[in-house]
């Protein structure tokens, strides 16, 4: 997902914090490296599937993958090194916030600057549901929503931790808006989600009161003000803290059904969340009605009528994929979790309950611990310790040479989407990805264009993003998490 508005946003929280990200210091990714050593047998391929050039059956597991990879449970970073590279992020990502800093007080200026960053009209047309223009009237009450005029001279940030999964709006509307009549997948208003446990600071109410603007640590943004419970500084900012815990490790996770207390029951958890775990919950005593030795007892916030927080135990049942800590960074576990979302439809800003391309690479590292920024721009500008980025001064052969030489879990960049690497095979490199469309060259030279629509595995090369253009020839940057030392060509 593409957020043009991010240096203003980023902008507008410094006036807040004061803060200045350091200069980053970035590393070129080794020019020729194969992607790995040849195994000692290559596993079969499977039966080749119709319609994506060059699938086979076998390269829907990631089984098949991780078969390829002499080291595939040698870990990519250890997790003191990547609490060593999170740590290098907060100071130097300029995209990622630290609520924490922000003063007892906020200016006014500093609010309206944040705002107008996200909330800007855009000059094209909007369409509704129904397929004609948002009309003036619509837009006039959307934009005195905001309550501009209402921000105090100083506004005293509030703190709340999010209560289930919400989205993240450009303005304080639940109204549908699209580019144009046949995109009715992307709904330019909607901009991200945020999950239970997630830490906001709230700035500023819509007029109507039902929307909160937010600064959360990977964006701001206005969300729903019934899906975040405000509490004591102190306590929102320590929530998750301290172990125990238990980190979701599905594509999601749901908690047991419990009628005695409906806020916590079937509540969704994404990949990557964590939660803390009650240790020491008495095990002859029922949580919401049922006995607890077959789920975990873990906490969870709730709100109160009043739009206080409370936090209440609930049952995560051991059936749902989660584990006790953050999964160990091994290529043959990314790859694992990669593919659990395999066939979700795609969903631009997190809509349709699903993730985007950005927001489907951003959960997987997170289910290893790993921090990224959120959107695909700022993902590639990131200073992960290993990236190569492009320039119009890098020519076709360049490329194809950078192409080469990627590697399982490395990030590839193109203008609006990224990709993650999962191997190579008969001379093509193959991609998993949360793609809306995809184009290929196919075998006769023509272009095959295909609404994918979800998380697609299909290889890098043939991918088009014209007529006349690859996806290769597009290439802003190569991210790598880690910085693995190159090993020989699977091929």
């Amino acid at each position: 997902m593409v957020q043009v508005r991010s240096n203003r946003m980023r902008q507008a929280f410094k006036q807040v914090t004061g803060r200045r990200p350091l200069l980053a210091l970035c590393l070129l990714l080794a020019a020729a490296s194969p992607l790995q050593a040849r195994p000692a047998a290559a596993p079969d391929a499977g039966a080749p599937l119709p319609y994506v050039i060059g699938l086979h059956e076998a390269y829907l597991t990631p089984a098949y993958w991780a078969a390829r990879m002499p080291q595939a449970d040698v870990p990519m970073l250890l997790p003191a090194q990547i609490a060593a590279q999170n740590a290098r992020l907060r100071a130097e990502d300029p995209h990622l916030q630290d609520i924490a800093a922000l003063p007892a007080t906020v200016p006014a200026r500093a609010v309206h600057a944040a705002i107008d960053a996200l909330s800007a009209w855009p000059a094209r047309t909007l369409y509704g549901e129904d397929g004609t223009p948002v009309t003036a009237t619509l837009r006039g009450a959307i934009e005195r929503n905001l309550d501009r005029a209402n921000v105090p001279a100083r506004a005293a940030p509030r703190y709340g931790l999010v209560v289930q999964r919400a989205s993240l709006r450009t303005f304080p509307t639940a109204v549908r808006v699209f580019s144009s009549t046949d995109t009715p997948d992307i709904d330019r208003f909607q901009e991200s989600a945020l999950f239970p446990g997630d830490k906001v600071a709230v700035i500023h109410r819509s007029a109507d009161g039902r929307w909160y603007f937010v600064h959360s640590e990977r964006y701001s943004a206005w969300i729903a003000a019934d899906h975040v419970a405000l509490g004591e500084r102190a306590q929102v900012l320590g929530y998750a803290t301290q172990g125990p815990y238990r980190v979701i490790t599905g594509a999601t996770a749901m908690t047991a059904y419990t009628p005695e207390e409906p806020r916590v029951s079937r509540l969704q958890l994404d990949m990557g969340v964590r939660v803390p775990v009650l240790a020491g919950w008495p095990p002859g005593e029922p949580v919401n009605g049922q006995q607890a030795h077959a789920a975990w007892v873990v906490q969870l916030p709730v709100r109160e009528p009043d739009g206080s927080l409370r936090l209440v135990p609930a049952l995560l049942p051991r059936a749902q994929d989660s584990a006790a800590d953050y999964l160990a960074l091994t290529p043959r576990l990314l790859l694992q979790q990669a593919f659990k979302f395999l066939g979700e439809r795609y969903g631009w800003g997190h809509d349709y309950n699903a993730r985007d391309c950005s927001g489907f690479i951003s959960e997987i590292y997170r289910s290893f611990g790993v921090l990224l920024p959120r959107n695909t721009g700022a993902q590639a500008q990131s200073p992960l310790p290993a990236r190569r980025l492009f320039t119009t001064r890098d020519d076709a052969a360049a490329r194809d040479r950078a192409v080469a030489g990627l590697q399982p879990g490395d990030m590839v960049h193109i203008p609006g989407h990224v990709m993650l690497v999962i191997g190579r095979v008969e001379g093509r490199t193959w991609v998993i990805h949360d793609t809306a469309g995809g184009s290929w060259a196919s075998a006769d030279g023509t272009r095959v264009q295909a609404r994918l629509n979800g998380v697609s595995v299909t290889p890098l090369e043939p991918m088009m993003a014209s007529d006349t253009q690859r996806y290769i020839d597009r290439i802003t940057s190569i991210q790598r998490v880690g910085s693995r030392a190159p090993s020989g060509s699977t091929e």
